[in-house]
């Protein structure tokens, strides 16, 4: 399975063109999650109030619980979210409500491929002091416009305060919320751009720049919705399922399921860096094809991804009988 999937991102990467993927070398790890109650870790954020911090959650079938995370990898505080269930939460993001700093987790998974007619994000506001304590959640149910699918990238943009899900699945795509999500109806997600295969976790960088969504096997760096900036090699991980950005820019944070499991962190190109000055160089991808590149290697990756989607669909099938 994991050879399976190894192929899948060798093939995604060479399909993308030379000029776009970017290998990392030695990048190390950044913290372990030492809490033993966190085995699923299924998303990352960084948080707005604490530096150094970030938080995460576990997996389906977890308890509703936020893990504020240390540098050093040790749980600093564990936030209950009332009035949630964890049916199947899969990713988190800071943003801001009407008072200030918010922390948002997606409960968007659906292993079962379209059985959930919609999804809900719970939002709670961000801890001026970091302890444990229950926080009571806002609850927004969302549903695609075309259609249910599955999910596990949640990513809210820090200079609009937008919310966003990447789907999984082939053909996945980035699907934008409302500006002003409501919680008294069900909100319309509307496809904006292209999303990776297997996609599994998303984040904005600290100024809004750019955006990242990871696979198991590759960080894809966006400048705009549609707009592939560079694609950036990950480390091998047991089941790479997080990510955020560090609080400079400059990194990425990528971690995975399993317990004590390491967050590495990784380089990023100058270009996909967060730093003053460093808008994209490079032409962007065509909206929604990922095979549109400016060095000509359109056919070449259109084929490739046609071979990638063959194993790739034996691939999802036994990701989804395993979760």
């Amino acid at each position: 399975m994991r050879v399976l999937v190894a192929l899948i991102g060798a093939f995604s990467l060479l399909g993308a063109g030379a000029a776009y993927a970017r290998v990392v070398p030695d990048p190390g790890i950044a913290f372990t999650i030492s809490d033993s109650r966190v085995t699923e870790s299924s998303g990352l954020a960084l948080s707005t109030r604490h530096p150094g911090v970030v938080y995460t959650h576990n997996d389906s079938g977890g308890s509703a619980a936020i893990y504020a995370i240390g540098p050093d990898g040790r749980t600093r505080a564990t936030l209950t979210v009332s009035r949630a269930y964890n049916r199947d939460w899969e990713g988190i993001a800071v943003g801001r409500d009407q008072a200030g700093p918010a922390i948002f987790v997606g409960d968007i998974g659906d292993n079962a491929g379209g059985a959930q007619p919609y999804v809900t994000v719970y939002r709670v506001p961000e801890p001026a002091r970091l302890a444990d304590q229950t926080l009571a959640a806002t609850a927004f149910r969302l549903k695609y416009e075309d259609g249910p699918r599955n999910a596990e990238s949640l990513l809210v943009n820090p200079r609009t305060n937008r919310l966003y899900i990447a789907s999984k699945q082939f053909g996945g795509g980035l699907y934008e919320a409302p500006a002003n999500l409501r919680a008294d109806r069900v909100n319309v997600l509307r496809r904006v751009g292209a999303a990776p295969l297997l996609a599994t976790d998303g984040a904005y960088a600290p100024d809004g720049r750019h955006f990242v969504i990871r696979t198991y096997y590759a960080a894809h760096i966006y400048s705009a919705p549609g707009r592939l900036l560079r694609i950036v090699s990950l480390p091998n991980q047991e089941q790479g399922e997080s990510i955020t950005y560090s609080a400079d820019g400059h990194s990425l944070l990528a971690g995975s399921e399993g317990p004590r499991s390491p967050v590495y962190r990784v380089p990023l190109p100058g270009d996909a860096s967060s730093e003053p000055g460093s808008a994209a160089s490079s032409p962007p991808a065509a909206a929604g094809d990922p095979a549109a590149r400016s060095d000509g290697s359109g056919v070449r990756s259109a084929v490739l991804l046609g071979v990638v989607a063959i194993g790739g669909f034996f691939a999802y099938r036994r990701l989804r009988g395993r979760s």
